[in-house]
């Protein structure tokens, strides 16, 4: 069975949720600290959400500077599955496995809602089990979900076709570049995102919409996902 270690910061709120993720989809959650120096053979890595280090100095800045990330670097440089979600992909950021920035949303204030995404790109680790152009809903929440990058960045990463998830024209909660809502890097290991596929797993226990009431389960193909790619390695 597959495991899939979940990072725990101080601040960290949902890697209980992560690692319950990971149990529904199948494999096996691997408690990981963020003092740890070594990541325990597992297949893939979650970096969850929250307010690592209480956000101090940027949202996941301090994080990336803990002693299990040079581990996680060092992993994803050579192939092994990684997923940042809200927080953890503010890590990805601050430790440039991702290109970008995300800062504080436009409005300034703290959103919470289900979020409406549009697939864009299947061919990572984290997306194959998705369709490319469908809508799923998975619930949001941050305060700095504003995804920015230099006009150099942009056109790499839309030209690149790194984008993965993107909200739809008119739907921005945030203010976030070209509507992006995730990307992953060029090998497509690493992936992160913006929105909480932890929390859209169970129908009944996560998004409440109509479009999400066909499953209520859009976040759990994310992890089918990576499982997928580990069969397959």
């Amino acid at each position: 069975m597959a495991r899939i270690g979940v990072v725990t910061f101080p601040g960290s709120l949902d890697d209980r949720d992560a690692q319950r993720a990971v149990r529904v989809a199948g494999a096996t959650p691997v408690a990981l600290w963020h003092q740890d120096t070594d990541l325990q053979s597992v297949d893939a890595v979650v970096l969850p959400g929250g307010f690592s280090y209480g956000d101090y100095l940027r949202a996941g800045a301090i994080a990336t500077f803990s002693p299990i990330m040079k581990a996680v670097v060092d992993a994803a440089g050579k192939g092994l599955p990684v997923l940042g979600i809200c927080n953890g992909f503010q890590m990805l950021t601050e430790s440039h496995l991702l290109r970008g920035a995300l800062v504080r949303n436009e409005h300034q204030h703290f959103i919470r809602k289900d979020q409406t995404v549009i697939v864009e790109n299947t061919a990572t680790a984290w997306t194959n089990q998705l369709v490319a152009g469908e809508d799923i809903v998975i619930p949001i929440k941050n305060s700095d979900g504003r995804f920015t990058a230099t006009a150099e960045q942009l056109k790499a990463i839309e030209g690149e076709g790194l984008v993965t998830f993107r909200y739809p024209e008119g739907d921005n909660p945030n203010g976030s570049a070209n509507n992006i809502a995730g990307i992953t890097n060029e090998r497509g290991n690493v992936v992160g995102l913006m929105p909480h596929p932890e929390h859209a797993i169970l129908p009944g226990f996560g998004p409440n919409t109509a479009l999400a009431m066909r499953s209520g389960t859009d976040g759990l193909r994310l992890f089918a996902s990576v499982l997928n790619t580990l069969v397959g390695a």
